[in-house]
This record gives structure tokens, C-alpha cells and sequence, in this order.
């Protein structure tokens, strides 16, 4: 049996209804197909135990294996490897390092840590612009943001290359 892809451990793969494929997750499927899948309209799966092929849910319904112990039936994310995730309602994503360690600004339209909850500049939908260096989106990014000063945001990697290479006093 196997138990997944090299992005997350489940015991499930998913049918993308856009070329009719199972896929372990949709970074496996994105990664393989020209199109992006939008994990939100998966309607179907299939156990990795018994190979039943049926609606989304929890547990399958002919072994009765559970696809992960974190499942989130909105964003049809299944994970069997803890890493605190939560689904934020205001973001419409499942987020990780724990709930209780985040807040979600509304005017920022993004979860932020709860160390900056009355200290961090708002910037009206920040996270919903790509990052300035890299120019890729920011909001569903599994790269962790950096929020400098001003409130904009950039992937905390692009942040470190740009001080790397020495430009980061014409920004700052």
C-alpha cells in the first residue's frame, strides 16, 4: 500500500475532474498536467488499501481505513502527518502551525501571527498580490511570507536572496 506522495502521507488519491486522473494531492497533479487542479471540486477518490473508488469522505467506506488523521472537507485535504493545520474560513484554505497561533486580519484578508495582532501595518488585501520578486502568488504559496515594515508582503525566501544580493538598501 502506499501512503501517499513526497507532499503529504494519506491513504487516499484523488480524482481530478478535470482530467478524469488520480493524483495523491494537487501539488502531484500540477506538477504533471498543464492545468492547475482546483482541490475544491474533487468529488471522488480512491483507498490506497482496498482500491475503492467512491464519494469524498473521512474513512473509506469498504475498509473503513481513515485517509489522515487532519481532513478538511472543504479544501478535500487529507494528511496523516501533524503540522497544526486548521481551516481558516476568512483565508478559504487550510493554513498550518497551529490555530491558536494565528489570527486572521480582515482588512489584510490573511492569517498573521498572533505576535503581530496589534503591531503589523494593515495593507488592504495583501495577501492577495503576488510576491514582488518572484511575482507568483503569495496567498496559497507553501513558501512562508515575509511582512516587512510597510505591510506588503513577499516570500520569506525572495526576502533572503534579495538581502543576499546586496539591492535590499534601495528597498528598505
Amino acid at each position: 500500500m502506499s501512503s501517499g506522495c513526497v507532499h503529504y502521507i494519506r491513504r487516499c488519491s484523488l480524482l481530478a475532474p478535470c482530467c478524469k486522473k488520480y493524483y495523491n494531492c494537487r501539488l502531484c497533479h500540477n506538477d504533471k498536467e498543464d492545468h492547475e487542479l482546483d482541490r475544491s471540486t474533487v468529488e471522488a477518490l480512491k483507498c490506497l488499501q482496498c482500491d475503492s473508488s467512491q464519494e469524498v469522505n473521512s474513512h473509506c467506506k469498504n475498509c473503513g481505513i481513515k485517509f489522515g488523521r487532519y481532513y478538511c472537507e472543504i479544501c478535500r485535504l487529507f494528511d496523516d502527518t501533524e503540522k497544526g493545520q486548521f481551516h481558516c474560513s476568512g483565508c478559504g484554505i487550510c493554513r498550518v502551525g497551529g490555530v491558536e497561533n494565528f489570527f486572521h486580519c480582515d482588512r489584510c484578508d490573511m492569517c498573521l501571527g498572533i505576535q503581530l495582532k496589534d503591531s503589523h501595518k494593515c495593507v488592504e488585501k495583501s495577501s492577495r498580490s503576488d510576491c514582488p520578486i518572484c511575482y507568483e502568488d503569495i496567498h496559497t504559496s507553501r513558501i512562508p511570507s515575509h511582512v516587512p515594515p510597510c505591510g506588503h508582503l513577499l516570500h520569506s525566501s525572495c526576502f533572503t536572496k534579495l538581502l543576499e544580493s546586496g539591492y535590499v538598501a534601495f528597498f528598505f
